[in-house]
């Protein structure tokens, strides 16, 4: 099959939606840098170069539906984003656990896996827990499980479960799904040391604005490890975003995110190996963590906005965990939801779809090389080494 075409893929993006408005240009950028990486570095199989193609469409027909919707119903813009709560520690560090726990508060609202992939129309109250699409999202993550029939045992999977922001900023082309999806190092190099990421975070307030366009939200939780290379951008999009950040032991992230990434690039290509994964993402995740500090020292992370969270803390006592992430942002958990989130958890054991396994020796990386560029962020964090296995 021939290489992905970026003017290929928009024009037929417009000709199936009807619309040619992406709205700020800014997108093109990204999906340019994008397809240049996959094309020489991708390595996509058999399998990926019709995969690939249609998950790049369905981003750029995301954009042109939102982007027409809200042209013809421009009140939607009136209605500003409650200050979100912003879970932004690295990936592997609970976030995942933390993010399904304080979605079950019914004063908060996530976006979940259904409406970020079927966007428009954008979802009503009245058909919230019922709209069609959940079960048509449901269908398609059950394809997943045919081809990487593991992957939830690394990565829970539900339309109804909370959805992470790279999901969102992906219609924008600035986002670390695909670095995650596809090898594509070039990309990543692009994106965390050289774009210009407001265009990815206006684009999200755009996307939650309509998500919430006929079914409101008191305020948002939000969840993503992309945030942590951009906390900036971030904070100047949503100035009174409270955060929760969590923290581990880098070198286990390394080993636990290197793992992940190398099986989810099996989907798309035969050669993904988790060393390969690990020599890219170690400095990015070891970059990405090192920054927060530096967010913390230049006053944009001031301390009255952030709550530190210890993974084996959490892992501990989770509800623990979570009434004081409540006393710290002047937030009141109600028995009620407190009994959810309990519910939640007994549904949804750790290990309902396996164990995730994986040890450092898999990375192929020097452990002392990595525990000394580990060594600030621990010691700034007062995080504790881990047996690495």
């Amino acid at each position: 099959m021939p290489p992905v075409n970026v003017d290929e893929l928009v024009q037929q993006a417009c000709d199936e939606t009807g619309h040619d408005d992406f709205g700020a240009p800014q997108w093109h950028e990204g999906l340019e840098h994008l397809v240049a990486a996959l094309d020489a570095e991708g390595g996509l199989n058999e399998i990926g170069r019709v995969v690939v193609p249609g998950d790049l469409m369905n981003y750029l027909k995301d954009r042109l539906n939102i982007t027409a919707y809200r042209a013809a119903h421009p009140e939607v813009a009136d209605v500003d984003i409650v200050p979100p709560i912003v879970i932004v520690g690295q990936g592997r560090t609970g976030t995942t656990i933390l993010y399904d726990l304080l979605s079950q508060d019914p004063a908060s609202r996530v976006p979940r896996t259904w409406e970020v992939d079927r966007p428009v129309p954008p979802p009503e109250t009245a058909t919230y827990e019922t709209d069609p699409r959940i079960e048509e999202v449901d269908a398609t993550l059950a394809m997943v499980d045919l081809v990487l029939p593991d992957f939830r045992a690394m990565h829970p999977m539900g339309a109804r479960l909370a959805q992470e922001c790279v999901r969102i900023t992906g219609s924008d082309f600035r986002s670390m799904i695909f670095p995650t999806q596809y090898h594509v190092p070039s990309y990543g190099q692009w994106l965390i040391h050289q774009a210009d990421m407001s265009s990815a975070y206006a684009w999200h307030r755009i996307f939650l604005q309509h998500l919430q366009a006929r079914h409101p939200a008191k305020r948002w939780v939000l969840k993503s490890p992309g945030h942590i290379w951009c906390l900036q951008a971030l904070l100047t999009e949503y100035p009174n975003a409270l955060l929760v950040q969590t923290h581990r032991d880098p070198l286990r992230i390394i080993a636990s995110l290197a793992s992940l990434v190398a099986r989810l690039r099996q989907m798309s290509t035969d050669d993904s190996t988790i060393p390969m994964a690990a020599a890219e993402f170690a400095p990015y995740i070891v970059d990405g963590l090192d920054w927060s500090i530096d967010a913390r020292d230049s006053g944009v992370v001031t301390p009255e906005r952030v709550v530190d969270l210890q993974f084996a803390e959490f892992m501990l006592d989770p509800f623990g965990t979570i009434r004081t992430i409540y006393d710290r942002l002047g937030l009141e958990l109600t028995p009620g939801t407190e009994q959810r989130m309990r519910d939640f958890l007994a549904a949804h054991p750790q290990d309902a779809h396996g164990g995730h396994r994986y040890t450092w020796t898999d990375t192929g990386l020097d452990e002392g090389e990595w525990r000394d560029r580990a060594e600030r962020y621990q010691d700034h964090f007062d995080v504790p080494s881990e047996s690495l296995g």
